[in-house]
């Protein structure tokens, strides 16, 4: 039924002529990449919340602010890496790699919590996990990162908002399908005979397991689908004297190179220190001044002008 309303709400939002969630947005790979990472990433961290206090309770025996306190370190550990660190390693390595450093031990964290024993020691057992799993401080901002700067001006709002139901629908589902998950699997083991802490604690290896799966997946896919595109770089100026197609290089009195007289015969306009050229419009696209350049009589000033091949727009 879930399946057939959202079937039906991308085909209303292809018809509509001003559609609330315009689809042309999910062509964006950083927007669709990002979305589905948070998507799986959210649903392992919502039901991870859910279930570890359950462990403690029920299996370990504490009482509620006592799990409560159980969950700090790893509440510490998030904003402290949130507010004061990740907008900075964004700024020098980039959200995708930021990322994938925070998704790796969180993976890494869940998979731990497959080995809990029914008698296990906080410390020991627990603590490990609670500060792993500080890496969502690095992973949501980098997300968040990711997801909006696909979009362009005009879906900005839009994007922002796939953001916001992505993170409520992940949540969702993985306290759902954990949860159930965790149930299904101590009620077997109940039914096999098995005491009450062994089979909880059972059904618990079940989810963890699968969050563990899940947040692996999210890292997988941040790798592969966010990879950055390889930027064109740009041709470098030859040297002085060098001919080529599209560059013209003058000197201050106006005069050419040697290579340069055959193919351009017509005289260059004479071009004094600091002044700057007659730059017609769709003819010059961008000019750079090379200073102290050693030529053969002493320093030059030499003018490189690259000239835009493209025809003007009319």
């Amino acid at each position: 039924m879930a399946l057939a309303l959202l079937a039906a709400f991308a085909l209303r939002q292809h018809l509509a002529r001003t559609p609330l969630l315009p689809l042309r947005i999910f062509r964006s790979r950083e927007v669709s990449g990002a979305n589905a990472v948070q998507a799986l990433t959210v649903a392992a961290a919502f039901g991870f919340q859910v279930l570890i206090p359950q462990y403690m309770q029920r299996v370990l025996g504490y009482g509620a602010a006592e799990a409560g306190l159980g969950m700090l370190p790893a509440a510490v550990v998030i904003g402290a890496l949130s507010v004061g660190l990740s907008a900075r390693l964004i700024a020098r390595l980039g959200p995708r790699t930021l990322l994938m450093a925070g998704l790796a031990p969180i993976a890494v964290g869940f998979a731990l919590l497959t080995g809990l024993p029914v008698a296990g020691s906080y410390p020991v057992h627990l603590l490990p996990t609670m500060l792993l799993v500080g890496g969502f401080g690095l992973a949501f901002p980098a997300m968040i990162a990711l997801a909006m700067s696909g979009a362009s001006d005009t879906d900005a709002g839009v994007a922002s908002g796939l953001v916001n139901t992505t993170q409520q629908v992940g949540a969702a589902l993985g306290v759902a399908v954990l949860s159930t998950l965790a149930a299904s699997r101590t009620g077997h083991l109940l039914a096999a005979g098995r005491p009450a802490a062994d089979a909880l604690t059972g059904g618990y290896h079940v989810a963890f397991g699968t969050a563990a799966g899940l947040a692996a997946a999210a890292l997988v896919l941040a790798a592969v689908v966010l990879r950055p595109t390889r930027p064109q770089c740009p041709a470098r100026p030859r040297r002085p004297g060098r001919s080529q197609t599209g560059v013209v290089i003058a000197n201050q009195t106006g005069e050419r190179g040697a290579g340069d007289r055959a193919q351009h015969p017509a005289p260059l306009r004479q071009v004094s220190a600091g002044q700057k050229p007659h730059r017609p419009p769709a003819l010059w696209s961008r000019s750079a001044f090379y200073d102290d350049l050693s030529g053969q009589n002493g320093s030059t000033r030499f003018l490189v002008a690259f000239v835009n091949t493209r025809p003007p727009r009319i």
